[in-house]
This record gives structure tokens, sequence and C-alpha cells, in this order.
């Protein structure tokens, strides 16, 4: 248990400098990166700490972390964790499993609606999938493609042009496939709360990102802010995906507000936050991590190996 703690204490701290790191930023400056790192880190800085002093634990050391657990303090919490992760992680694999199994089928659907009607394959010069009400998203893992729902061929041509360079945008960069292999670290670490928000701001990122280039483009940043709020008011009873025009719930007003009036940063806010995030990234460096003591790392073997002998 003081083991999940400390892995979401980790990834909180990170998180927050991540944030820090973000907002000294210049508007247009890419973001996506900044969480790959955040999350990779996160997961791999306990992971090492705990293979290291595992394969030290046969040893004395001076510098021995200052927390520690015995086995015994944690032994009767391990089977009731265990079995909730466990119960968990097959929840979350069998949900994605059937959300995919469902965009697989719509899609073949509306192609194969396509090919029957003589419908549209390409749009201002980007081949699409045209679906009844699905997207505009990027569906596809090995093979990426841009989802188009009917009404979105309605549209004047400059809006039309901005909703369908975003979907490219998002295909071109593989953010549909960062977006899953970053979600299936929640697989297998369901109880990791810090994991699912760095998630969230991944995902804000890569739509920020995918804002900028779009309006680096195709130019107009007003225009296109007024088109993603008449996107959010037709497709707010249509079912969503990610990577996509509207992104995650809560998203739009962040993304709106960066694109038409990026706030300014002081030059003291711009050493200030930095130096702040460092100092957190020191403090998870340096913060006791929790390991099984010396005197208690045998003691379940021991006592397996005294009831055999009997």
């Amino acid at each position: 248990m003081l083991c999940i703690l400390y892995v979401i204490g980790v990834g909180t701290l990170l998180g927050i400098a991540g944030l820090l790191v973000e907002r000294a930023l210049p508007a247009h400056t890419p973001r996506r990166w900044i969480w790959c790192l955040i999350i990779v880190v996160s997961i791999a800085l306990p992971g090492y700490y705990r293979w290291h002093h595992a394969a030290d634990l046969g040893a004395a050391h001076a510098t021995m972390p200052l927390m520690t657990v015995s086995a015994a303090q944690i032994e009767s919490l391990n089977p009731m964790i265990n079995t909730a992760t466990r119960i968990a992680s097959a929840t979350l694999l069998l949900w994605a499993l059937v959300n995919a199994g469902w965009v697989t089928h719509l899609v073949r659907v509306a192609r194969t609606g396509r090919r029957g009607t003589g419908g549209p394959a390409v749009v201002d010069g980007i081949p699409v999938v045209v679906t009844a009400s699905l997207g505009p998203a990027t569906v596809g893992f090995w093979h990426s493609r841009v989802l188009l729902p009917k009404w979105v061929l309605a549209l004047p041509c400059a809006q039309r042009q901005y909703v369908v360079r975003h979907e490219e945008e998002h295909r071109r960069a593989h953010d549909g496939r960062l977006l899953v292999l970053a979600s299936l670290l929640t697989i297998l670490a369901p109880w990791n709360l810090a994991l699912w928000w760095q998630l969230r701001r991944l995902s804000l990122a890569i739509e920020m990102d995918c804002d900028n280039r779009v309006v680096r483009a195709l130019g107009n940043a007003p225009a296109y802010g007024n088109l993603l709020l008449k996107v959010a008011q037709a497709g707010s009873r249509r079912p969503h995906l990610q990577p996509a025009l509207l992104g995650g719930a809560g998203m739009l007003e962040q993304r709106i507000a960066v694109l038409m009036e990026p706030a300014p940063l002081r030059l003291a806010q711009r050493l200030l936050l930095p130096a702040v995030a460092f100092a957190l990234v020191l403090a998870v460096v340096l913060i006791p991590h929790p390991v099984l003591s010396k005197s208690h790392a045998h003691a379940p073997a021991a006592a397996s190996y005294a009831t055999a002998r009997r």
C-alpha cells in the first residue's frame, strides 16, 4: 500500500513540475513531449528504485533509504490490492476491446456504404472515411484514417478545411498511436491516479499542438476558435473519440483561450517557474522510497521452508 502511495506521489510531483514547465513555454511551443517524458519518468523511476534495492538487499549499505517497510506490515493488504487491481485491469481491457471493435465496425460499415453509393473518398485533397455521425476524429493504430461525419461536408469551404486539416495533422503526427500506447499504462496500473491525470494532460497537449499547427498552416486563429465552438455544439450529442477536433471533455475552453489570448509571462515568471519545477524534480529524486527491510525480506521463504521440514 505504501509503495502505491509513493508511486502516486512521485507522479503527482512530476506532473506539477510538468505544468510549471508548460506554463513557462511560449504559447506556440510543442507541449506533448513534456508529458511523454513525465509519464515515462513517473513509471520508470519507482521501477528503477525497486530493482536497484532488490538487487542490493543482501548487502548492507550505509545509504539505505530512510523509509523501510517490513513485509509483515503490508502482507495482509497484498491479496486485497492484487485482486482489486486485476479486476480493474480486466474491466479496462474489456472496455478498450469493445470500444475498438465498435469503432472498427462503424468504419467498415461507412466504407462499404461509400463504395456502394459512390460517395466522396477525398475531401479537400485528403483521403477520408465519411460516417453517419462518428467523428470528426482520427482512428486506427497501424493504418490511421480520418473520419468525417456527413454534416461536416455541408460546412462552408473555409470551415471544412479547418476540420479536415486538424484531423490530417493528427494522422501525420501519429497522435492516435501515442494516446493508445500511453493508455495501456493505465490498464497495467489502474490504481495510479497521477497517471490518469498525466494522460489527460497529454491529451490536452496533443490537441493544443495540433491547433497550433493548423493555425500556422491556414491562419486566422479567431475563425478557427469560433469553428471549435460551432463543432462542439453540433457534436455535443454524438459519440466522441480521441484524438479529434473536440478533444476530451472540458478541454475546449482552455484550447480556445490559448488560441485567442495567450497569457503573457513576465521575466520573473519565466525564471521562477522552471526553478520551482527543478526543485520538485530534485525532491522526487531525494524523497525516501519504501523497500522491504533486510530483516523481513526472507521471512516468508524461511517460514515456508520450516513448514516443509516438519
